[in-house]
């Protein structure tokens, strides 16, 4: 076995696989940029290697730093983690020359897998089911108009050398097309280096289930299940699930073994995973193999107890699997949510920033519940403009899917992220909509079910009585502590009323509170009560309380007159008043928000790419204005209404802070 492996990569991945190398008596080398010099990957390798400035194109993915690296710390094997040099058939050629082992699959498979159209065709090959599509490359724009109107809307325009959503758009009409071809070909010169783009037909009501193979140098393959992932954003996967709530057994069986066909074809060794697009008939269609540790691969970890990086590492080492076919077992499920640094309130923009407060659920693993957090960042650290947007992906395990699901809620209710923006409101709304917990989603949900973006939620008004009466309880333990500070009178308790008012999402609650040893009761004018029981002081930032004997973990700030208070995606503000003062403060007008509509502003930190427009040109509804360049993707932002560009304040090569004005309309 080796003694040392190098981790090309970074986060939290870089963490992961740093884990099970330390389980497995492996020493780790980290490599780390400028800006992931205090990175908590490198704070947990047993050594660390300086290579190079903080873009990724200067350092993490330049060949030659990492082999420079290798060959300071003597490091026997790398593992490439996903992204970056993962699937560089070029690094694997380089550690092969320096004698240095490949944690992953042989060159030729990478080649051949690495690239869509190449794929396609050795797929169709090997008899695995394809979808209809152009599988020459495409020049120019022109020519992608002419295809797709071959083909038939809507089709699907794509980066050969792609991955990770990068290079990806739906066009569903002529002009579509010609953008999206030069959207897809810009973003796959500026991730990948390669900006070769085809088009295939984009089947409607789509799944997106994937298999996952483990293959060793000994003819060996098999297929550990198959992992739902329909809740994606712009083609980038965000809840994933193991097994999938739509397949049948055989339907599993059948997609398992042409995924393990299209490996044998190859040669492949090492985990890998085929991804099909399924319709509602349960037709399905290969799309891509991706020849690498999948960023979702904990969910199935979790149904077959299987540790993916532990067996890539022994297939590297020449071993034998362990397991046949027959040995593999579905046990119960998991859910995994990817936790990113974007603002869903912000058409989900990138956030950047210092995490002033982060504290994870506590991981805990029982015969009858996991909760899982693969993270790579820490309270203090500071979420990079240069880098991918994730967080952390937290996932739970339990005997059933319904289950799983609300440990899910419950995890996320309790995982405190502060100093940026971040996606844990929609992960909770997602885990609570009707058509995820049924398990009737396709890769548009999250397109149908916002299509005006996310806007919060409003709770049902079970939840509001519950919240509504946990606030006034908590109220009056500050109103306890507020009059023993203020040492007014030995009694305190002549000081807190009975009587309050708790305001929240537009609805009113009028209520008394009886409080004793054990808790508080409080009732409402409608005859409700409620019993609220909890160790929570006035300062804590998360409350666990019992109501009604339900349990609820609430995250909780001190605002003015109440609470800032946040539950399954909710973020509210919750005033608990006196009658008196829930009289006047009915009487205050209403904060009004300043007029930006004759601004563009930037919405996230980026780069701007390009300026569509100039000053003097009228501008029509949904017409390109320019494009931002933010953690390795292009948003292009568009006109709301007709105006007339009255000033530019920037430049293609400018960067730009949140809110800062680009251009001016009249």
């Amino acid at each position: 076995m080796f003694s040392k492996i190098l981790i090309a990569n970074r986060g939290e991945i870089a963490c992961r696989v740093i884990k099970t190398a330390r389980k497995m008596g492996i020493a780790t080398v980290a490599i780390y940029s400028d800006a992931d010099a205090k990175a908590l990957h490198v704070q947990m390798a047993d050594e660390a290697v300086h290579i190079g400035p903080s873009p990724a194109n200067q350092s993490y993915i330049v060949i030659d730093k990492v082999m420079e690296a290798i060959r300071a710390t003597g490091a026997e094997a790398v593992h490439p983690g996903y992204g970056f040099l993962s699937e560089n058939s070029k690094f694997a050629e380089a550690l092969a020359a320096e004698g240095v082992a490949f944690i992953g699959p042989p060159v030729g498979a990478i080649e051949k897998m690495g690239d869509k159209i190449t794929s396609k065709k050795i797929a169709q090959e090997a008899n695995v089911s394809t979808v209809p599509g152009y599988m020459g490359l495409i020049e120019d724009a022109d020519e992608a108009v002419k295809i797709s109107n071959e083909i038939g809307y809507p089709v699907m325009i794509k980066a050969s050398a792609g991955g990770g959503g990068k290079g990806m758009r739906i066009a569903w009409n002529d002009a579509e097309a010609r953008e999206g071809f030069q959207s897809s070909k810009n973003e796959a010169a500026s991730s990948f280096g390669d900006d070769r783009i085809f088009i295939e037909k984009f089947v409607t009501q789509p799944r997106h289930i994937e298999i996952q193979v483990l293959a060793d140098s000994h003819g060996n393959c098999i297929y550990l299940g198959e992992r739902e992932c329909s809740i994606q954003r712009r083609n980038q996967k965000v809840i994933e699930e193991a097994p999938s709530p739509f397949l049948d057994e055989k339907t599993r069986k059948a997609m398992g073994e042409q995924a393990c066909a299209l490996a044998s074809a190859v040669g492949y060794t090492s985990a890998g995973t085929v991804e099909f697009i399924v319709d509602g008939e349960r037709n399905f269609y290969f799309l891509e193999m991706n020849t690498r540790l999948q960023v979702e691969h904990p969910v199935t970890e979790l149904i077959t107890d299987v540790d993916l990086v532990e067996q890539m590492i022994r297939v590297a080492n020449g071993e034998k699997l362990s397991l046949a076919q027959k040995d593999v077992k579905l046990n119960g499920w998991a859910v995994e949510s990817r936790l990113y640094a974007e603002d869903p309130y912000r058409n989900f923009l990138p956030s950047i920033g210092r995490l002033t407060r982060y504290r994870p659920p506590a991981e805990i693993a029982t015969p009858e519940s996991v909760v899982r957090n693969d993270t790579g960042v820490y309270e203090g650290g500071e979420i990079s403009m240069f880098y991918d947007p994730m967080i952390a992906k937290l996932c739970t395990w339990a005997p059933d899917r319904k289950t799983a699901i609300a440990d899910m809620q419950d995890a996320l209710d309790a995982f405190e992220v502060e100093g940026i923006g971040h996606n844990i409101p929609f992960l909770s709304a997602v885990m609570g909509h009707p058509k995820f917990t049924s398990g009737d989603m396709t890769t548009a949900f999250i397109a149908e079910e916002y299509p005006d973006g996310f806007e919060g939620v409003s709770l049902p008004d079970t939840d509001l009585g519950r919240l509504a009466a946990a606030a006034a309880a908590m109220h009056r333990v500050a109103e306890i502590r507020r009059t023993r500070i203020s040492g007014r009178m030995d009694n305190h308790e002549r000081h807190v009323g009975e009587d309050w008012v708790i305001s929240l999402q537009g609805k009113r609650f009028d209520a008394v509170i009886k409080a004793d040893r054990g808790g508080a009761t409080v009732t409402f004018d409608d005859g409700a009560e409620h019993r609220v029981t909890s160790d929570w002081t006035p300062g804590d930032s998360l409350a666990v309380l019992d109501v009604d004997g339900t349990e609820m973990k609430v995250k909780v700030g001190k605002i003015s007159g109440g609470f800032r208070m946040r539950y399954r995606g909710a973020d509210m503000a919750v005033h608990v008043r006196t009658p008196r003062q829930a009289e006047l403060a009915a009487l205050m007008p209403e904060k009004q928000a300043p007029d930006t509509s004759r601004l563009l502003l930037c919405p996230m930190p980026g780069l701007i790419v390009g300026i569509a427009v100039e000053v003097g040109d009228e501008v029509q509804e949904g017409q390109p204005l320019c494009t931002v360049e933010a953690m390795k993707m292009e948003n292009i932002l568009r006109a709301e209404r007709k105006a007339k560009v009255v000033k530019i304040n920037a430049a293609a090569g400018d960067s730009l802070a949140v809110d800062e004005v680009i251009m001016e309309f009249e």
